[in-house]
């Protein structure tokens, strides 16, 4: 049996710096999002150095603001649960010292959280009904293109992953060919809506004797010729964003329904900020009626440290994790350990 603690938890992962604390694993006090997003907007993507440089002037701040939201000293803090991976490796240090420090100045544990793992665990949160495990994971996002099985909560195991751009990574970079702002999944989204998703043949790539792994720089590079092939004023790009993301959900429908059956799970558990995508959840309510599917809520589904705060409150055991722990960058290190 797990004590009742209050977690705080800290994500700097990427763009976002991110502090929050909860309770017991689910009740979230308070949960402050500074996202760089515009920052980092003029580049079509992140710059690690500017990301980096903004983590270190907003941390404190953000971590002031959580206490101050959720009514809590930080002496009442029980437990620091940080992302140590994986990520840009030097907003991760930014993060990961800065838990380490207050685990030393407040005498209280601290736990470093798989960030991939993380955002599963969202999901979980999110929904105040029961779900069962085992289950199956779907991570969608800007860094990361997984499926995981689910033996139970707190326990995950990769089964694949993108060998190349992870999906948001590609929706970004057919957004700026497309000259359309950063981050370019909403604003895909929205033109798509407008546009003939059979307009153009593109399709994802396909892994030789990995049928279930991911591959979206083929579907990426199609978009460009497509683009140089016709002028970007002569062709439809509305058409032209409906094609390419019809590809590239098509793909992850495909693939998780494989591993579905594969490994027999019927609950899937989605997580990463591509799933608030709603034709993508159209599409595989669609053409996957006979699984259940278990989606993030909005303020969840996207990089934030209530997800760092409760998967780390279920990863402590009672022993916190040394000093010496060292951050990840790598999307297959430090997961699968329940």
């Amino acid at each position: 049996m797990i004590s009742p603690m209050i977690v705080l938890g800290i994500e700097s992962t990427c763009d976002e710096t991110a502090c929050a604390l909860v309770r017991n694993g689910k009740e979230i006090l308070s949960n402050v999002v500074s996202s760089q997003i515009n920052l980092h907007n003029q580049y079509g993507g992140v710059v690690p150095e500017l990301a980096c440089r903004r983590h270190v002037e907003i941390l404190i701040p953000v971590l002031e603001e959580a206490l101050t939201l959720a009514q809590i000293p930080l002496s009442q803090v029980d437990l620091v649960a940080v992302a140590n991976g994986p990520g840009l490796v030097g907003a991760l240090l930014i993060g990961l010292n800065a838990a380490k420090a207050l685990s030393l100045a407040l005498d209280k544990p601290f736990i470093g959280v798989n960030h991939v793992e993380a955002h599963l665990h969202a999901t979980w949160m999110s929904h105040s009904d029961k779900i069962d495990f085992p289950a199956l994971g779907v991570v969608l996002s800007g860094g990361h293109t997984s499926i995981m099985t689910l033996p139970k909560l707190g326990e995950y195991h990769v089964v694949s992953q993108t060998v190349d751009d992870a999906i948001g990574e590609a929706f970004d970079k057919v957004a700026k060919m497309l000259q359309l702002p950063y981050p370019g999944g909403p604003p895909i989204e929205k033109l798509a809506a407008i546009g003939n998703p059979h307009r153009y043949p593109f399709r994802a790539g396909q892994v030789k004797g990995q049928p279930l792994h991911f591959s979206f720089s083929g579907l990426k590079t199609a978009v460009l010729y497509a683009i140089k092939d016709q002028k970007l004023t002569e062709i439809n790009p509305a058409d032209l964003a409906a094609s390419f993301q019809e590809a590239a959900f098509s793909d992850v429908i495909k693939k998780t329904c494989l591993a579905a059956e594969q490994f027999q799970c019927a609950k899937i558990l989605f997580g990463g900020g591509v799933t608030n995508n709603q034709h993508l959840r159209k599409m595989f309510a669609e053409r996957a009626p006979h699984l259940s599917l278990y989606w993030p809520s909005l303020g969840l589904s996207l990089d934030n440290a209530a997800m760092i705060a409760g998967l780390g409150y279920f990863k402590y055991q009672g022993k916190s994790d040394p000093y010496d722990l060292e951050a990840f960058t790598r999307k297959d290190e430090g997961i699968g350990k329940g």
